[in-house]
């Protein structure tokens, strides 16, 4: 079967455009009935064309003809109402490109990770449930009980593929599965550290906990956020810096745990209330203080963390297929999905 059809329209769909905002970025050289019955299978473009679709749709030209080999499914969207469908199309086109390089890439090298599931069949119930479960991870991962250092890592070497992408403020991200098998988490990248450190979390939780069916959707949505709260966050380390049962907090304490362990002040008062050390009016008082001080609210001149967090895996192997000449330069341009001349700028081989 021809691939061409079906990735121009992902391409056009992961670009965001219509099949007449495609043909204006050709500069109307193909008119939007001939982009169609191309997408049919029913004309094909000559190679000048061709050129003009991948500048267009900032793509490789072997990207139109390379077989679609993995489909996402089962996604938890976060925020999804202040997406459009379009814009939901186009970041999870965009995601699912990126994965099918990733396992291509794996292939050559036979570098794949399984993944299993460590609280398989364990139940989420009630908001208690998730700290056990919390440690139960922790001893399955050998994480340990103190501050996770790059988040990511961690992911991606249980077998997790980590995708950050550029998206509107209005997108936190997602999970899912590619082939019904490959667990998938994407974050937004231009979002601070902190919160990408707690979005992947809150991700994670998606994949492995299984909550009760009687539990509401925005209940889940909590239990998340307390699973990302006490990875970041573990009741030890809190208990320990904090101490128990506190009439407050202050802000040098909260901007040192922030910039220790990497969670934003914000989700370290709301794991306070969950373990008592603080009670419900010195939360509901700094909420109120929060929705009247922006810098606050977006914790801005408030501390940052240390450390990083960003995918590394893909291109690790990337630099040892190319080095080692399991694959082409060229080959290895296509599955960074970058031009060659890029590609050599950035990957040289020493």
């Amino acid at each position: 079967m021809n691939p061409f059809p079906l990735r121009l329209q992902s391409a056009r769909q992961r670009a965001g455009m219509s099949l007449r905002e495609l043909s204006l970025a050709m500069g109307s050289r193909v008119s939007h009935t001939a982009l169609n019955r191309y997408e049919k299978g029913v004309m094909k473009p000559d190679g000048s064309v061709l050129v003009e679709l991948s500048k267009a749709l900032n793509v490789r030209t072997d990207y139109f003809f390379r077989e679609p080999t993995i489909e996402i499914t089962e996604i938890e969207f976060r925020k999804k109402a202040k997406l459009t469908q379009r814009e939901l199309k186009s970041i999870k086109l965009t995601v699912k490109d990126e994965v099918e390089r990733y396992l291509e890439l794996e292939g050559y090298l036979d570098a794949q990770v399984s993944w299993r599931n460590p609280l398989a069949g364990r139940r989420i119930s009630v908001p208690t449930d998730i700290e056990w479960a919390v440690a139960l991870l922790q001893d399955e991962w050998d994480l340990g009980s103190n501050a996770l250092p790059n988040i990511t890592v961690m992911l991606e070497e249980r077998g997790i593929k980590v995708v950050e992408i550029e998206a509107n403020q209005a997108f936190d991200g997602f999970s899912g599965w590619g082939n019904s098998s490959i667990p998938i988490i994407v974050v937004n990248k231009t979002f601070t550290v902190e919160r990408k450190r707690f979005t992947l979390l809150h991700e994670l939780a998606h994949l492995v906990l299984e909550f009760d069916e009687r539990l509401e959707p925005r209940q889940r949505e909590s239990l998340c956020h307390r699973f990302a709260g006490a990875m970041l966050l573990p009741e030890g380390v809190a208990l320990r810096t904090l101490g128990p049962m506190r009439a407050s907090l202050t802000m040098l304490e909260l901007v040192a745990l922030k910039e220790q362990c990497g969670i934003s002040i914000q989700a370290i008062m709301a794991r306070a209330k969950d373990l008592q050390i603080i009670g419900g009016e010195a939360y509901v008082r700094f909420r109120k203080r929060v929705n009247t001080d922006q810098n606050l609210k977006l914790e801005q001149g408030f501390g940052a963390y240390r450390g990083t967090e960003s995918p590394q895996r893909f291109n690790q192997l990337l630099c040892r297929a190319a080095s080692e000449r399991i694959v082409s330069m060229s080959k290895a341009a296509s599955l960074a999905g970058m031009k060659f001349a890029q590609f050599r700028a950035e990957f040289a081989v020493l």
